[in-house]
């Protein structure tokens, strides 16, 4: 990555019972193409009487990806769906004008030890999808387009590159790639990148332009046609990115929109508790004070 923006470090953030590291939105770069917000999730060991529980809570204007490496997590949503996503697959919940999901330690679990670790992403509607019906797609680690080349190992989780096409079905032009490595070598795959651009480390390291990088790290591209690096021996990293929308985002708490009065109706809806239940579901988590900002052209 040899024309590096801005490096970005992950942050402390507490989701309800769980601290993560926020990698997205931050200060000085708020979105990458439609990316607008990445918490990285552990690795984190909990006992037996410890688990993940984050109570029903509502979405607008965009859709959640979900994507484990270690654990399990229930997922339901006003929908009726009701899934356990397990490492290597893909919960893609599309919340358009509005859906409601929780996230849960599996039952069978909640008595054990176990782990969990894993990522969670919101990609952001375009502007004339942002009312559409909420959806959710679940998709299999086999079903995602892997592949080796160059003694790389990919995997396209979301989104195209490369000729290839992911299963998620996103609704604007992106890239969400992982690449892992077994030896030290050279990576350049600029010519197959678009838009905005931006590199996260998860273990090992890279170098550009003789400095080392490593985990935890997000990398951001002044020019993703120019994504060239080293990547060194047992590295795993995750090259996202895609066009930027032509509007500014406004973000409080889960909501995402190009229009504030949105945000605003949203916001006494979940008050009023007029977002659509989940069956099965009691309690809901409250609406924050202080949790938005806007995210500027």
């Amino acid at each position: 990555m040899s024309n590096i923006q801005l490096i970005i470090e992950e942050r402390a953030a507490d989701i309800g019972n769980f601290l993560v590291g926020r990698l997205l939105p931050f200060k000085e770069k708020r979105t990458v193409g439609p990316f607008a917000f990445i918490d990285h999730m552990g690795p984190a060991e909990l006992s037996d009487y410890q688990n993940l529980d984050v109570g029903p809570h509502p979405h607008i204007g965009l859709s959640t990806l979900t994507y484990l490496f270690e654990g399990s997590i229930m997922h339901r949503d006003s929908l009726g769906t009701e899934i356990e996503i397990q490492p290597g697959a893909v919960n893609w919940m599309t919340a358009g004008k509005g859906i409601v999901h929780s996230e849960r330690t599996p039952e069978y679990l909640r008595h054990s030890e176990k782990k969990l670790h894993g990522m969670q992403i919101w990609v952001a509607l375009p502007k004339e999808l942002e009312e559409m019906e909420p959806s959710f797609v679940h998709v299999e680690a086999e079903q995602l387009p892997q592949w080796n080349e160059n003694g790389l190992s990919f995997k396209l989780i979301a989104g195209e590159f490369s000729g290839r096409k992911s299963g998620v079905p996103t609704y604007s032009p992106l890239y969400f790639i992982e690449i892992k490595s077994t030896e030290k070598q050279k990576v350049n795959i600029g010519n197959h990148l678009f838009g905005e651009s931006a590199l996260y480390i998860l273990e090992g390291s890279i170098n550009s332009d003789g400095t080392n990088f490593g985990p935890k790290q997000i990398l951001i591209a002044k020019e993703s046609s120019l994504c060239e690096f080293e990547i060194e021996e047992n590295t795993t990293i995750y090259i996202f990115g895609g066009e930027a929308f032509p509007e500014e985002r406004y973000i409080f708490w889960n909501f995402v929109s190009s229009s504030s009065d949105k945000i605003e109706e949203a916001k006494q809806r979940w008050i009023n508790q007029e977002f659509p239940k989940i069956e099965g579901e009691t309690g809901y988590v409250p609406l924050p004070e202080n949790k938005g900002f806007t995210i500027k052209k």
